[in-house]
């Protein structure tokens, strides 16, 4: 009988030990795999760059439109230009205009 007692006296101060470690493992895990561990805050901080990266693009390709836009509201506009331009970049022509086709690669001006 006393080897019985002194093993369930052994299990019995081992529980809490083990209760506590399994306890503590869960949230050392939680801490680097889980959804705000340190393993997702890399990937949050790779997204955040990457982000930085269009929005900076974005900037860019804002002020270059903001840039055409200022230049078509100047007071200096020539009309038959802008009319001319815009033509040939949608590829319209009015009915009374008289068209001359060219050869391939023999364009008439390079569009931008």
């Amino acid at each position: 009988m006393g080897f019985w007692r002194g093993l369930k006296r052994r299990v019995k101060a081992a529980v809490p030990f083990l209760f506590f470690s399994v306890l503590g493992s869960y949230f050392v895990w939680h801490s680097v795999h889980g959804e705000r561990g340190t393993l997702a805050r890399e990937h949050r901080q790779e997204d955040i760059q990457e982000a930085r990266r269009l929005l900076a693009a974005a900037q860019t390709e804002l002020a270059v439109v903001q840039r055409r836009v200022a230049g078509l509201r100047s007071d200096a506009l020539d009309r038959d230009q802008l009319d001319e331009r815009s033509r040939a970049l949608l590829n319209l022509s009015d009915p009374q205009d008289i068209v001359v086709p060219y050869g391939p690669g023999q364009r008439l001006f390079r569009p931008e």
